[in-house]
């Protein structure tokens, strides 16, 4: 994972021609021992943090503040969502009171990360965690917020939203995600949307079968790099029986390979029902074209096609225009063959 990478990647949106599935189901299940924040409603207040990287300008947190209001949602700005201190945005510390503060205040019904790039683990020894613990919202975001959305789950034990941040793009078909999820409780089946291609086979957005097979379990995960960076923390849930998901971007082949190794030897992949490998954008490098190189595929079925268990790639999530809302902890089921993530139960109470 680069520290210059950005929330979305030019084009994507306009790839996408049909959007994806997000069926219901009923008789949901309740994962043992796992909490729920409320539901988000029209008109409630919405904190936004910068717990990692700091946004180039003012106008881009202006820009975020009109997306929240489309939603019909009131922004609250951190007190130190301005700050700056070298590539981050602002002190360790602060930013940590900052989600502290918005975790405490309550008129504030959920929070929104506005972009992630590095910095969220630096926040983790400061976090109140008997507020956090105390205070169950909706946490929103992806990339470097896997760090707070893994503690979140170890220390807390409460739902959070793998999701776009708030500077995301919040195209309609992410908005189409989210919505159903967080403000109706919506027990969702995610399929990847069509290709649109004038092909005679798609090509875009297919799922790939490594294990053939459905699995049920807690859903956990966010970018690998993250998750590799936090194993051997006391930051890193039990995966025991999960359904763990992973994504990455601008990582080599070899990178990708070395920190799945690392989670192999940590024993993270040992006891897990299923895995979703996401998208990984833009991992190529020197291996690519060399003869007896590895591809991307090639090393996620040697690392994920030996557990036993079923596993499929491509889901569409990851550092893209529009993905999936994934609910952390929630228990979900997956059907490798068919490429689709069913929730068994609201993410929200």
């Amino acid at each position: 994972m680069k520290l210059n990478r950005r929330h979305i990647l030019a084009g994507v949106a306009a790839a996408l021609s049909a959007s994806p599935v997000f069926a219901t189901q009923t008789a949901p299940r309740a994962a043992q021992g796992h909490r729920k924040p409320a539901r988000l409603r029209k008109g409630d207040t919405v904190g936004l943090i910068e717990p990692a990287s700091a946004s180039d300008e003012p106008f881009q947190l202006q820009l975020v503040e009109e997306a929240i209001v489309a939603m019909g949602l009131k922004p609250k700005r951190a007190p130190h969502i301005l700050d700056r201190y070298g590539y981050l945005a602002g002190r360790d510390k602060d930013r940590a009171a900052d989600v502290n503060a918005m975790f405490a205040d309550k008129d504030v019904k959920a929070i929104f990360a506005v972009r992630g790039g590095w910095g969220s683990a630096r926040l983790l020894p400061y976090l109140d965690w008997d507020v956090i613990r105390a205070n169950p919202k909706l946490l929103t975001g992806f990339s470097d917020i896997t760090a707070l959305h893994m503690a979140i789950a170890a220390k807390a034990g409460f739902t959070t939203l793998h999701g776009p941040n708030a500077g995301s793009a919040w195209g309609k078909a992410s908005w189409d995600a989210f919505y159903p999820i967080a403000f109706d409780a919506a027990t969702s089946v995610l399929v990847n949307p069509e290709g649109g291609e004038d092909r005679m086979v798609q090509r875009r957005w297919r799922t790939q079968t490594i294990t053939p097979g459905k699995a049920t379990g807690r859903l956990l995960g966010g970018n690998l790099t993250v998750l590799a960076a936090l194993v051997g923390s006391a930051y890193l849930p039990d995966f025991t029986g999960a359904i763990l998901f992973l994504e990455d971007v601008e990582e080599a082949e070899y990178r990708i390979d070395r920190m799945l190794t690392q989670l192999g030897l940590a024993g993270v992949l040992k006891n897990l029902a299923g895995v979703v490998f996401g998208q990984c954008t833009s991992c190529t490098g020197s291996s690519s074209g060399v003869y007896g190189g590895f591809t991307l595929n090639d090393v996620l079925r040697q690392h994920l096609g030996a557990l036993g268990v079923p596993v499929y790639s491509g889901a569409w999530f990851g550092h893209i225009a529009d993905q999936f809302t994934l609910a952390q902890g929630v228990m979900t089921e997956i059907d490798a063959d068919a490429g689709t993530l069913r929730m068994l139960e609201p993410a929200v109470t």
